[in-house]
């Protein structure tokens, strides 16, 4: 395992990362445990998980992953693991979590935080992100800036300023954002060096064949300001594994959870899954291994993220991330992208 150092952090994290949203509902506690134990013994020191989790999100599985992940972790030693969390946001029906007040004020900062901590076990997390942004923004499938979906939001400054109490006392570490645009990455830059407030140190972006956008503007925010990218759903929504290709039901979230993927229902998704499917296997490489050795060698991502549903999936995944291409396919999967340009922003 190849571990790097997260932004401008202390932190040494391996270049896996372990998701987690599928603990409480698509997999149980003892799995979840069984996965961590195998992700650890491979390296794995970097774990991800939410508030929200697991997914779909609902007011039964709320905080069901961290409390998976907790009850594992009190039985590790605490500092060999980099644990990350991540706190909810406004502008999406969760009125199970605070009621629906999800603003990223002092208050709700505050009382999430302290419930991810009990449900984690632990006096303190490493890395602590804002899961989307306060404001309006194309998130989740969206592609298009509206500005009639304008609504009020926290002022960043506001939001920085509560994170930094929280750094203060030694609950979180660092700070992170995810799915996070140019202009937000920019004000939390800007904002923390005007004020002395936490400088974030990575952003979580969703990053695989059928989604590169951080390559249009975020990717040169991340090598001139050293902001990493955690780089979640590497395998698109398990598209790019190939398997919808030769069984359309086959089990897995986007048969599971139909309408929860919009993301990856967009016209050129699956001509592209499918080209992508024949190239890897043209080379003689599975469709998952080529798609992860894609996202982990791109000089811009730190650590992928990667989920799954059983240890074989997982193990898969993990040798995945280490893959090595020849520049022959690199050269043909930019072919392909300029044919099917991010079909699932």
């Amino acid at each position: 395992m190849e571990y790097t150092t997260l932004g401008r952090s202390d932190l040494k994290v391996s270049r896996v990362c372990l998701g987690t949203m599928t603990f409480g509902t698509q997999n149980s506690e003892a799995d979840a445990h069984r996965q961590l134990d195998f992700a650890l013994a491979q390296g794995v020191n970097f774990i991800d998980t939410a508030e929200m989790y697991s997914v779909p999100p609902n007011a039964e599985s709320y905080g069901k992953s961290e409390v998976h992940v907790g009850n594992w972790l009190k039985r590790q030693a605490r500092d060999r693991i980099i644990l990350a969390t991540k706190i909810s946001g406004p502008g999406r029906s969760l009125n199970w979590i605070r009621n629906g007040d999800l603003a990223f004020n002092r208050k709700n900062i505050r009382a999430a935080i302290e419930g991810s901590l009990a449900r984690l076990q632990t006096d303190y997390v490493d890395l602590y992100q804002l899961h989307w942004p306060d404001r309006n923004t194309p998130i989740f499938g969206q592609y298009q800036f509206d500005p009639a979906r304008e609504r009020h939001f926290v002022p960043i400054e506001e939001t920085l300023t509560a994170l930094a109490e929280l750094v203060t006392e030694g609950r979180v570490r660092y700070v992170g954002l995810s799915n996070e645009t140019p202009w937000g990455v920019m004000q939390f830059l800007h904002l923390a060096q005007q004020h002395g407030l936490p400088r974030v140190v990575s952003v979580q972006n969703a990053c695989n064949l059928l989604n590169r956008t951080w390559e249009m503007g975020l990717a040169e925010i991340g090598f001139r300001e050293n902001v990493a990218l955690l780089a979640y759903s590497p395998l698109g929504f398990g598209l790019l594994s190939g398997k919808y290709l030769a069984d359309p039901q086959a089990s897995g979230r986007l048969t599971l959870f139909r309408g929860f993927a919009q993301r990856y229902s967009k016209p050129n998704v699956q001509p592209a899954v499918a080209a992508y499917a024949e190239l890897a296997r043209r080379h003689g490489k599975t469709p998952t291994r080529l798609a992860l050795a894609f996202v982990a060698s791109r000089n811009f991502v730190a650590s992928t993220i990667i989920g799954a549903t059983t240890i074989e999936q997982l193990r898969e995944n993990i040798d995945g991330c280490a893959g090595t291409l020849s520049d022959e396919i690199v050269q043909e999967i930019e072919a392909l992208h300029l044919r099917y340009c991010n079909p699932a922003p």
